[in-house]
C-alpha cells in the first residue's frame, strides 16, 4: 500500500490503522499494547509531517496515561513537538504537545524543564486564544506548585489582561479570581479587596451559559466565606455563606449546555458541579467548627465524606484527596473536643493512610498531621509525645497561623507539665516579642471578641477561666455568673473538657455556698463526665494506631502494633 497523492485527504490505511488503535483503547478492558502496535505501523508508510508529528502525540498520550513507560511516552512527546513547530496552521497538536509534554516533566520531576517549554509555547501561542490561556493556566499552576506565588500572581494578571482584549469577560473573571486566591495565601490583604469587589462587577454583570455564570459565583463566594472564616468572622460570614449554599443548589438543578461558547476563550470550567458540592460543604464544615456547632461539622462531614467515596469510585482527580484530608484534619479537632478520642485516631491513621498515596499530599499536610497527634496525645495526658509532636510539626512549616497555633499548644504542654518555666518563657517571647498586648486585659477582650463574632468556644473557655479567676480570688458571685454560662454553651456545643472543667468548679462553689443539694447535682454531673472520658481513654489507648504517637519523621507507618492497654495516667485529666 503507497501514499496515493499525498497529503490532501487522509488515506484509507492510515483511517484503519487509527480506527483498529481507538476502538483497541476504549475496549473494555483497554488493549493498550495492541493500540500502540496500530499507531507504530502509521510510520512504516512514511507519512507526511502532519501525521507524524500527530501519531507521535497520539503514541505519548496513550503511553503516557496508560502505561509505565515513561521513557518512550517522552521521546513520542518531544517529537511532537519539535515537528509541530515547523508545521503552520497546526496550533492544536502542537500546543497540546506542549502541555502534555511539560505535564510529563513535573511528574519525573523535571520542573526546569517544563518551565522553559511552557513559556515558550505562551510565546507562540498568542493568536490562540483557547491554547494561550491554557497553557498561561499551567504554568501559573506550576509555579503555585513550587510555592512561588508571585511569579504565579504576574502569569495570572497577563492571562486576566489578554482575556479582557480578546473579549472573554468570563476567563478574564476566571484569571482574576485565581489571582485572589493566591492573595489570599500569600496574606496580601490590601490587594484582595479591590480585586474581589472588581471580580464581583465582572461575575455580576456577565451574561451568558447559566452554569458558567453560577460556577463563577461559587469561586467568587467561596474566596469570600474563607477571606471572612480566616479573619475569624464567624458571625459576619453567614449572609455569604448562605448565598454560597442556594447558589450551589441552583447549579444543582441546571441541566449542561452542550451548546459550545462562541469565544474559544471561554472553553474553560473552574470545578465540576459535583466538586463544588463537596467544596460548599468544606466551608460550611469549617465555618460550623469556627462557630463551635460540632454536631453541625459532623453531620455536614459525614455529607462532604459519603459524597467523596461515590466520586472517588470515578473519578482519580487529586483534589478529592486533598478535600478528604482537609475535612478529616477539621472533624478529628472537633472529635477531640467532644470527647471522642478513639474515633479521631482512626481518622488520624486515615489520614496518614491518604497522604501515603501521595507525595505532594504528605508535604502539604505533614505539619497538620503531626499538629493532630500532638492534640491527641495532650487529650491522652502524653506530654512527652506531645511535646515532641508538636516540635516536628513547627519543623515543617511556615505558616503564620499554624506556627502560632503549635507554638501555643506547646506552650500549654509546658503549663501543665509545671516545671518547664524557662522553655514556657521561651514560647512566650517568640509569639509576642514585643510585649504590645495589654496583659491584664487579655480574658476580657478575648470574651468582648468572642461574643460579638458568636466564637461559642472561645467563649465559653474565657467564661471558665474567668470563673476560675474569681473562685480562686473568693468572689463567688461573680465566678458563678461566670461559670453557668460556660457550662450551658458547653453544652451546646458539645465541649467535653470545658463541662468537665465546669462541673467541678460549680461542685466547689456550691460547696463554699453551702448549697449542698446543688453541689451533689455537679459532683454527679463531674462524675457523669469523668466516666465517659475515662471509657473513651481506655478505647483510644488500645487502639493499634495509638503507636503512631511516636512517630516524628519520613512517612507514617503503615502497620500498627497492638497495644496492651492505656500506658498514661488519666489523673490529670479529671
Amino acid at each position: 500500500m503507497s501514499m496515493a497523492a499525498g497529503s490532501e485527504a487522509p488515506d484509507s490505511w492510515y483511517l484503519a490503522l487509527l480506527g483498529f488503535a481507538e476502538h483497541f483503547r476504549t475496549s473494555s478492558p483497554p488493549k493498550i499494547r495492541l493500540c500502540v502496535h496500530c499507531l507504530q505501523a502509521v510510520f512504516q508508510f512514511k507519512p507526511p509531517q502532519r501525521v507524524e508529528a500527530r501519531t507521535h502525540l497520539q503514541l505519548g498520550s496513550v503511553l503516557y496515561h496508560h502505561t509505565k513507560n515513561c521513557e518512550l511516552a517522552r521521546t513520542h512527546l518531544e517529537k511532537a513537538w519539535l515537528i509541530s513547530q515547523q508545521i503552520p496552521q497546526f496550533e492544536d497538536v502542537k500546543f497540546e504537545a506542549a502541555s502534555l509534554l511539560s505535564e510529563f516533566y513535573c511528574q519525573q520531576n523535571l520542573v526546569d524543564s517544563a518551565k522553559p517549554l511552557l513559556r515558550k509555547a505562551i510565546q507562540i501561542s498568542q493568536q490562540t486564544p483557547y491554547w494561550h490561556c491554557r497553557l498561561l493556566f499551567q504554568l501559573a499552576q506550576l509555579h503555585t506548585l513550587e510555592k512561588d506565588l508571585v511569579s504565579a500572581c504576574d502569569l495570572l494578571g497577563v492571562g486576566a489582561e489578554y482575556a479582557r482584549v480578546v473579549g472573554s469577560e468570563y476567563t478574564r473573571a476566571l484569571f482574576l479570581l485565581s489571582k485572589g486566591m493566591l492573595l489570599l495565601m500569600e496574606r496580601k490583604l490590601s490587594e484582595v479587596h479591590p480585586l474581589l469587589t472588581l471580580c464581583g462587577t465582572i461575575v455580576e454583570n456577565w451574561q451568558g451559559n447559566p452554569i458558567q455564570k453560577e460556577s463563577l459565583r461559587v469561586f467568587f463566594l467561596v474566596l469570600q466565606v474563607t477571606h471572612y472564616l480566616d479573619a475569624g468572622q464567624v458571625k459576619s460570614v453567614k449572609p455569604c455563606l448562605k448565598q454560597l449554599q442556594q447558589c450551589i443548589q441552583t447549579i444543582s438543578t441546571l441541566h449542561d449546555d452542550e451548546i459550545l461558547p462562541t469565544n474559544p476563550a471561554d472553553l474553560f470550567h473552574w470545578l465540576p458541579k459535583e466538586h463544588m458540592c463537596v467544596l460548599v460543604y468544606l466551608v460550611t464544615v469549617m465555618h460550623s467548627m469556627q462557630a463551635g456547632y460540632l454536631e453541625k461539622a459532623q453531620k455536614y462531614t459525614d455529607k462532604a465524606l459519603m459524597q467523596l467515596e461515590k466520586l472517588k469510585m470515578l473519578d482519580s482527580s487529586p483534589i478529592l484527596s486533598t478535600f478528604q484530608v482537609i475535612l478529616l484534619e477539621h472533624i478529628i479537632m472537633c472529635r477531640l473536643v467532644t470527647g471522642h478520642k478513639a474515633t479521631a485516631l482512626q481518622e488520624i491513621s486515615q489520614v496518614c493512610q491518604l497522604c501515603q498515596q501521595s507525595p505532594r499530599l504528605f508535604a502539604n499536610h505533614a505539619a497538620q498531621l503531626h499538629t493532630l497527634l500532638g492534640l491527641y496525645c495532650i487529650s491522652v495526658n502524653c506530654m512527652d509525645n506531645a511535646e515532641a509532636q508538636f516540635t516536628a510539626a513547627l519543623q515543617m512549616t511556615t505558616h503564620q497561623e499554624l506556627w502560632t497555633f503549635i507554638v501555643t499548644n506547646l506552650a500549654s504542654v509546658y503549663i501543665r507539665e509545671g516545671n518547664r518555666q524557662q522553655e514556657l518563657y521561651g514560647l512566650l517571647e517568640r509569639i509576642n516579642p514585643d510585649h504590645n498586648f495589654p496583659v491584664r486585659r487579655f480574658l476580657r477582650e478575648t470574651l468582648k471578641m468572642s461574643n460579638a463574632e458568636d466564637l461559642n468556644r472561645l467563649t465559653a473557655c474565657s467564661l471558665v477561666l474567668l470563673g476560675h479567676i474569681f473562685f480562686v480570688l473568693g468572689n463567688h458571685r461573680e465566678s458563678n455568673n461566670m461559670v453557668v454560662p460556660a457550662m450551658q454553651l458547653a453544652s451546646k456545643i458539645p465541649d467535653m473538657s470545658v463541662q468537665l472543667w465546669s462541673s467541678a468548679l460549680l461542685k466547689d462553689l456550691n460547696k463554699a455556698c453551702g448549697n449542698t443539694m446543688d453541689a451533689h447535682e455537679a459532683a454527679q454531673m463531674h462524675q457523669n463526665f469523668s466516666q465517659q472520658l475515662l471509657q473513651d481513654h481506655i478505647a483510644a489507648c488500645s487502639l493499634p494506631e495509638h503507636n503512631l504517637i511516636s512517630w516524628t519523621d519520613g512517612l507514617p507507618p503503615v502497620q500498627f502494633q497492638p497495644q496492651n492497654g492505656p500506658t498514661t495516667s488519666l489523673a490529670s485529666l479529671l
